[in-house]
């Protein structure tokens, strides 16, 4: 209805420009947002005291202009200026009434707009370093993440996911070394493992395998690895150091070939159980982007080249800078070390770059928090290409807390003291944890309680959702042990019975997903939607505590179901995109 009202004061707008009451160059986006209450009618516009300006014209004499060029709709009864210049729409008990039939015919359609019709918009997701499991915070992106593309897909937006793989750099060598290693002691060896290598058990797994497959094909000595490195953390020295140390020694002692075949050997593991864990939890990509393969095919050399020859590096201290504070950066930033290689830095701004020149209007990047201060570096790189920093957006998602009960749970990655997401999924479920994970602001604080997600209570949101759709579900079951039949048809014909308030809530509440659905999606919100079932469960769950659906006066019966039904339709619907069962018995 919000669309309709807004093509009625476009189609004014028109006319008063055309009697020359409005000038021929103003061009608004109309506001249409529902009333405030009694008596500010079912919605209103600030149009005309945003004309004003433009127009030179006092708003309440634009206002009522407007409303003397409104064309007739048949769902409006009537329109009303009020106070500065408000005009406030009043509708009739058929437009109420007709989205209950607009929900049957158009099912799971319902709600979908073309508000991003011929819009590519990229969302990158979770891209969680593969160099161990998926943890609870990786959860919290991905939840998002999926949800913000099937938001995105509901609104017309040809939205793409993708997941960029960091398959290169220096954590991959520590991944390596920490696999070697284990491998060693496997196989009999007595290694000192580093203070700054990767411990979980999954390493171990890894290193298993790797024996398994490859006996000792890989075996050197361990003592090999520490000759000549500086001392280590623990023994007073510095971490970085040793393990950077390590590294080097097993590239030269096994080979470039082998020491590739142990690294690919771990990543392709991690990955593929990130991949197994993800898409369990209901997270698909359309591609995995690989960070080696923009070295490897050069583009990182190129993009490189390209800033250099458009004048925005300088080299200084034996490395190669880009000046990014030419952009608005805090400082500028190294793309080309002194020894030659390039930065994550470097193979950021090629993979952001690629991302443009494969077609996409808007770039979304969904990352944990702390990665605040690698937005203003990218948007300049971008900007230094000729693209505008607005058309990429960060989400910045703060990595969930887990409680059992009052004990706060690890989840470091280094040390292996942490619980992965598949845990979380095995104890609470997959509909809970999503659920939890988008209720919220990406950008606000989450404690995710485990105790709260199990609970079958109304104070469980992801369980009272779901048991509204049961609850539908039943009435049918009773519907059907009762040899009642349910005829949608005489129900519409006796649609203008549903004057309860209970029932009149209710539709007022069907009437809002459409509305719901598309701010959400501009927005880039889904907690508005995750909010919006809580609303529509909370308000079935009372209209079913304070009637009875199979009356015996058959009209009201199938008018009650027909309304009931649209709320199960609905709730489907929503809960589809947030990727939640909707379950019939519970």
């Amino acid at each position: 209805m919000k669309h309709q009202l807004a093509g009625l004061l476009a189609q004014a707008m028109e006319s008063l420009k055309a009697a020359g009451e409005l000038p021929t160059d103003i061009e608004l986006d109309i506001q249409v947002e529902r009333g405030r209450g009694a008596g500010h009618g079912d919605f209103a516009t600030n149009t005309a005291m945003r004309l004003a300006k433009p127009a030179k014209r006092p708003p309440r004499e634009i206002a009522e202009a407007l409303v003397g060029a409104l064309p007739r709709h048949p769902y409006v009864e009537r329109v009303e200026v009020a106070g500065p210049g408000f005009i406030n729409f009043f509708l009739t008990d058929e437009a109420a009434f007709a989205v209950i039939r607009d929900v049957w015919e158009q099912g799971e359609g319902f709600g979908r707009s073309d508000a991003g019709a011929g819009r590519r918009i990229l969302v990158e997701f979770v891209s969680a370093n593969p160099t161990g499991p998926l943890h609870v915070g990786h959860g919290r992106g991905a939840a998002f993440g999926s949800a913000l593309a099937k938001l995105l897909s509901a609104a017309g937006f040809e939205a793409h996911r993708e997941y960029y793989v960091n398959d290169a750099g220096r954590q991959m060598d520590i991944l390596a070394v920490s696999v070697l290693l284990r491998y060693l002691e496997h196989l009999g060896e007595a290694v000192r493992f580093p203070d700054n290598g990767y411990r979980g058990e999954y390493i171990r797994d890894i290193a298993a395998e790797l024996a398994t497959h490859h006996g000792d094909a890989f075996r050197l000595d361990a003592a090999e690895l520490a000759a000549g490195a500086p001392a280590d953390a623990s023994e007073g020295g510095d971490k970085e150091a040793h393990v950077d140390a390590v590294i080097r020694n097993a590239r030269a002692l096994l080979g470039e070939a082998a020491y590739r075949e142990i690294q690919d050997a771990a990543l392709e593991a991690i990955l593929g159980d990130i991949r197994d864990d993800l898409a369990a939890f209901g997270v698909t990509f359309d591609r995995w982007f690989s960070e080696r393969g923009l070295t490897e095919d050069g583009s990182v050399a190129r993009t490189i080249e390209r800033l250099v020859e458009a004048g925005h590096c300088y080299e200084a201290e034996g490395a190669l800078w880009f000046r990014a504070t030419a952009f608005g950066d805090d400082k500028d930033r190294v793309v080309r070390r002194a020894d030659g290689a390039t930065t994550y830095f470097a193979s950021d701004i090629a993979y952001h770059l690629d991302k443009f020149e494969r077609g996409f209007d808007q770039l979304v990047d969904v990352f944990g928090a702390d990665h605040h201060g690698y937005m203003a570096r990218v948007r300049a790189s971008l900007e230094a290409f000729g693209y505008p920093a607005d058309r990429l957006e960060f989400r910045l998602v703060q990595f969930a807390i887990l409680y059992r009960g009052s004990e706060r749970l690890p989840m470091s990655t280094r040390s292996g003291e942490f619980v992965t997401l598949r845990e979380l999924r095995e104890e609470v479920g997959d509909d809970a944890a999503r659920f939890f994970y988008v209720m919220r602001r990406p950008e606000q604080h989450l404690d995710f309680d485990l105790e709260l997600a199990k609970s079958e209570s109304a104070d469980n949101p992801v369980y009272y959702l779901q048991y509204a759709h049961a609850r539908i579900c039943s009435v049918l079951r009773q519907l059907d042990e009762q040899g009642l039949e349910h005829d949608p048809e005489a129900g519409f014909n006796a649609i203008a019975r549903l004057t309860e308030d209970h029932e009149q809530t209710l539709i007022t509440q069907l009437a809002r997903y459409p509305e719901v659905l598309e701010g959400a999606a501009l927005a880039h919100e889904p907690h508005q939607l995750a909010q919006y079932l809580r609303d529509l469960a909370g308000a079935f769950h009372t209209y079913y505590n304070a009637h009875q659906f199979l009356v015996e006066d058959a009209g009201l019966r199938n008018a009650r179901l027909n309304l009931v039904l649209a709320a199960r339709q609905v709730l489907r619907n929503g809960l589809d995109i947030l990727a939640i069962d909707a379950p019939e018995r519970m």
